[in-house]
């Protein structure tokens, strides 16, 4: 019985809860892990383990990595050249030092440092584009910085997660082994794209019967998530970097990439934050103790972004600029979930620092593109 309410209410939800946000002007995510924290065990106790439900929800956590690899536009980042991208990576340097600092202070480990470091694509881009500042020099530089800060946090959470488990030996040998089965797919897609352009084309079309795009998007990504359980490496790792290929290798996706997020955001993706409401603690985070610590980090969060930040001085924004890139920039969604997750199923951090993750998410998330619009639309009173 339990299984069935369960299977019903994530069903409902799913499809519900975006409809909801839409009306009350919040991100999706957020209202479905609320959600999931009222019915969870710590509130109303409504849904139980669902073997099904936690299969879905590891599906959906993995689409969204792909597809956090998949929308990353390398040709836009090719036509910027190398001085934003070393601006980005300027920007990820002080925030990582930053980080480490709050880190320490705040009384944690490192692996806080980078949960710390995390931003969040999947805000950015929606928000630069309501904005319509995506095409400025500020846009830019946001999106860049972001884009780095998502790479190379992942990458350091992946060789931090093989370290922990088997220490620094041959397992760290997986990283570079997947990196030139990466480099073998990559080549052999281009090649192949180049050889038979009209068989390729199938893929992006918009009226596939077969629908063969999402066919080979998906098992891209289930042969990346295989090679990383193979090579014992974090499967998120396998999942984003399938994406990345895709982007890389083509362009233009026409309405692939529309297909792929109704399919993936439609259903899967809700379920994982549902998921994820379920196993947040509240209780536990707000405890007197707990809850100073919850808001100690993210104050933190906050802080670590905006200064870093700064560092956009030197491509000629102005003060007003700087900060709304710092207020944008410090937004968190998925990544830092799926970071904290990891980190407390490894035991790096607690269960509760996990929900302070969750609970820095869900409050930058919601006031974080909010704020960065109104100083956005402030730019021309300079």
């Amino acid at each position: 019985m339990d299984h069935a309410v369960t299977v019903i209410l994530i069903g409902v939800a799913a499809f519900v809860l975006p409809l909801v946000a839409g009306r009350v002007r919040v991100p999706a995510f957020v209202l479905e892990i609320l959600f999931g924290i009222l019915v969870g065990p710590h509130v109303l106790d409504v849904i139980g383990h669902s073997p099904v439900v936690e299969y879905l929800a590891e599906l959906g956590f993995l689409l969204l990595m792909f597809l956090s690899g998949f929308e990353i536009d390398f040709g836009r980042l090719e036509r910027q050249g190398v001085a934003p991208l070393a601006t980005g990576l300027a920007v990820f340097v002080v925030t990582l030092v930053l980080a480490a600092g709050a880190s320490y202070l705040l009384g944690h480990g490192p692996f806080v440092t980078l949960v710390l470091a995390t931003t969040s694509v999947g805000l950015v881009v929606p928000t630069l584009r309501a904005t319509g500042v995506n095409a400025t020099p500020l846009g830019q530089a946001i999106l860049i910085s972001a884009l780095l800060a998502d790479f190379l946090t992942l990458i350091g959470v992946t060789l931090y997660a093989i370290v922990a488990e088997h220490g620094v030996g041959p397992s760290l040998l997986g990283v570079p082994a997947l990196a030139a089965v990466i480099v073998a797919v990559l080549v052999g897609l281009k090649r192949l794209a180049w050889w038979y352009p009209e068989k390729f084309e199938r893929l992006f079309a918009a009226d596939d019967p077969e629908e063969l795009g999402i066919r080979a998007s998906l098992a891209l990504m289930f042969v990346f998530v295989g090679l990383s359980y193979l090579l014992e490496i974090e499967a998120i790792l396998g999942a984003f970097l399938a994406g990345t290929v895709f982007a890389l290798v083509f362009r233009h996706r026409g309405a692939l990439e529309r297909k792929l997020s109704g399919f993936s955001f439609g259903f899967f993706v809700p379920i994982f934050f549902i998921e994820v409401g379920a196993r947040f603690d509240l209780q536990a985070v707000f405890r007197p103790g707990a809850l100073r610590q919850a808001v100690a980090l993210i104050v933190a969060a906050v802080l670590v972004k905006t200064i870093a930040a700064l560092v956009l001085f030197v491509v000629g924004l102005r003060p007003r600029e700087v900060l709304a890139a710092g207020v944008l920039l410090s937004a968190r969604l998925s990544l830092i979930i799926a970071v904290a997750e990891l980190g407390a199923r490894l035991g790096l951090i607690s269960r509760i620092v996990e929900s302070q993750a969750v609970l820095l998410a869900l409050v930058t998330a919601a006031f974080s593109p909010a704020l960065f619009r109104m100083l956005v639309s402030g730019r021309a009173e300079e």
